[in-house]
């Protein structure tokens, strides 16, 4: 029972294909510090740019779910009234979990820049051993045997040149990861409030 979660400035209903680590990648960016809705969206659009296509409602639907689940707290209010969320102690510890590089690899390709990116980002996070770990299982997986037919030979040639480029990727933002430049506390600048979407059906 957490009423006060249920007061955000925006509403949406979400679909099952929500990307968990729209999740894992708010309770990693509240490692540095409490933070609002409005902040927490821009936090992770800056850390993970490709995610444009996340608005502010969908930010304020899953921290009303981290709060239900434990995972977030009210942690008072910005001058102006809006309310800060911090990490309890599951979710910092769902968040560290997320961030080491034993955790689990999902090759799902956006789910591995949201973890990559948002890791390279954080000071609480090794990232260069979460790059080296994805980079291990992408260099290990095998594909399960394709049909034995043209199409299964594309097939066959499309995965070994997504796993190619997701190397050479990882090699690349490794280089970034190990100098640190990718790093960043939070933004100085303060985000507007924008409009508010309107709500989708179902």
């Amino acid at each position: 029972m957490l009423p006060a979660f249920s007061s955000a400035p925006y509403s949406l209903s979400l679909g099952e294909a929500e990307h968990m680590s729209v999740r894992n990648g708010i309770l990693a960016i509240l490692t540095l510090g409490p933070a609002y809705g409005l902040q927490l969206h821009a936090e992770l659009l800056l850390r993970a740019a490709h995610r444009a296509s996340v608005n502010a409602g969908q930010i304020y639907a899953t921290l009303d779910r981290l709060g239900t689940q434990g995972r977030i707290e009210r942690a008072g209010a910005t001058d102006d009234g809006l309310p800060l969320y911090r990490l309890t102690l599951a979710g910092r510890e769902e968040a560290s979990a997320w961030l080491r590089a034993d955790a689990p690899i999902d090759l799902d390709w956006i789910e591995m820049l949201d973890r990559v990116l948002i890791a390279c980002s954080l000071e609480t996070a090794d990232a260069v051993s979460v790059v080296d770990a994805h980079l291990l299982e992408w260099s290990t997986h095998a594909e399960p045997p394709m049909p034995d037919a043209p199409a299964g030979t594309y097939a066959a040639r499309a995965s070994a040149r997504l796993a190619e480029a997701a190397q050479d990727w990882l090699n690349d933002v490794r280089a970034a990861a190990a100098s640190g430049t990718l790093r960043r506390p939070f933004s100085d600048e303060r985000p507007r409030r924008g409009r508010r979407p309107a709500a989708t059906a179902g």
